[in-house]
C-alpha cells in the first residue's frame, strides 16, 4: 500500500508531505496506481521547486519521498493541497492500494 502523509500547521498550510510504499495493484511496470501517485509528487516537488522556487527540501530514501517547506508559501499551499485531494480521489478509487492522513502540529 501507498501511504502518504501531509503536514499542516494549525493555521491550515503545508509543512509537507511523504509518500512511501508500493500500490500493489499490478505487476511493476503495469501498476498504473504507482504511476498515477508517482507522476503526481514529481509534478508537485518540481512545480514548487524549479516552476515557484519555494524554498524547500525533498529527499528519496529507497521506496519513500519526503518534501519539506522551510517557509510559508501560498504556491505550496496550493499545489500541496491539490497533490492532497488528488492522492484522497485515489484513495477513495482504490482503498487497499492508497491511504491518505493529514498530521496537524
Amino acid at each position: 500500500m501507498i501511504t502518504a502523509l501531509f503536514k499542516v500547521t494549525g493555521q491550515g498550510s503545508y509543512k509537507g508531505f511523504s509518500v512511501s510504499g508500493h500500490s500493489g495493484y499490478s505487476e511493476a511496470g503495469s501498476d498504473i496506481v504507482c504511476a498515477a501517485v508517482s507522476s503526481a509528487v514529481m509534478l508537485t516537488v518540481n512545480s514548487c521547486i524549479d516552476g515557484f522556487n519555494v524554498d524547500a527540501v525533498p529527499e528519496v530514501y529507497d521506496d519513500t519521498v519526503r518534501f519539506t517547506v522551510n517557509e510559508k508559501s501560498e504556491n505550496a499551499d496550493r499545489l500541496i493541497g491539490a497533490l492532497k485531494e488528488h492522492l484522497e480521489a485515489l484513495s477513495e478509487e482504490y482503498p487497499e492500494n492508497v491511504a491518505v492522513t493529514i498530521e496537524e502540529s
